[in-house]
């Protein structure tokens, strides 16, 4: 049977398992990263009905269960668990912070299904505890990193990270019914849900995702010291990481508002910015 991770082949702008991750680390997070990935899979894509999608996530949940107590998997998912098994009981992963991750990706199917959005930065921050701020907490617990200030600060950073994805994916997630602009954040700008449709610029939809994308990069500079708490590689993979996010913000902004009809990415060429960048934290 297989015990390798799947292979991660969706396009991310921020590294994963690089050269810079420490080789004995390599292998774990390959097999966190195949586990959330997987899932939001599920979640997200082809054309399963709602009802589908949970019991996939359902079971998939079921599968994660069995291997933190010991038992096989189902064999639906055999690339995903059998290497995730012994990364389980070697490094004593909390099992919660997986379970908040499928949590997270349940929400999302059940607000896609009925286009709801988010009431207000709250609600929309603690989706964001759920489905982005375990991988940082797993990753930190491999580095045997757990004060208080590396949490707070990685949560900070993961929160960012989804939000500028969100900001960042604007023209891609409002056609399929997804909202992740708060209501509030929206009434506050004059924007309605219908404004967005069109995918158009306006006055007021610029302020609003220039509004955002300065919520994304203060949460971003909040947790930016835990560069420094890190050892060694791990350090330098998440300058890069959080290069990797200020970057996609410095595109949002500009042009202003563009986002909501082309999505950012990060090109070759923004590697000599953000290297320099991240030598000066």
């Amino acid at each position: 049977m297989n015990t390798q991770p799947a292979p991660i082949t969706h396009y991310e702008n921020f590294p994963v398992a690089s050269l810079l991750c420490p080789p004995h680390l390599r292998a774990p997070i390959a097999a966190i990263y195949a586990f959330a990935r997987t899932a939001d899979d599920l979640a997200d894509e082809g054309d399963a009905s709602t009802a589908q999608r949970l019991a996939d996530l359902a079971a998939y949940r079921a599968d994660l269960h069995a291997i933190a107590a010991g038992t096989a998997p189902s064999a639906r998912w055999a690339s995903v668990f059998v290497p995730l098994a012994p990364v389980l009981r070697q490094t004593q992963l909390p099992v919660p912070l997986l379970d908040d991750l499928l949590s997270a990706f349940a929400q999302d199917v059940r607000k896609t299904a009925a286009a709801a959005g988010y009431a207000d930065r709250a609600e929309l921050l603690d989706y964001c505890r759920r489905s982005a701020n375990p991988v940082g907490r797993l990753l930190l617990h491999l580095y045997g990193v757990n004060s208080p200030e590396a949490l707070q600060e990685s949560d900070a950073i993961c929160t960012a990270l989804q939000l500028i994805n969100f900001w960042q994916d604007l023209s891609v997630d409002i056609p399929r019914g997804r909202f992740y602009l708060p209501d509030a954040d929206c009434a506050t700008h004059g924007v309605q849900r219908a404004d967005l449709l069109p995918l158009h610029s306006t006055p007021n939809t610029t302020e609003l995702i220039a509004a955002s994308a300065d919520w994304a990069r203060a949460t971003m500079l909040k947790g930016a010291k835990l560069v420094h708490r890190l050892p060694g590689r791990a350090g330098w993979e998440l300058r890069l990481v959080v290069q990797g996010g200020l970057r996609i913000l410095d595109k949002i902004d500009a042009p202003r508002g563009a986002s909501l009809h082309t999505r950012p990415r990060i090109r070759a060429w923004d590697g000599p910015l953000m290297l320099a960048r991240a030598l000066r934290m």
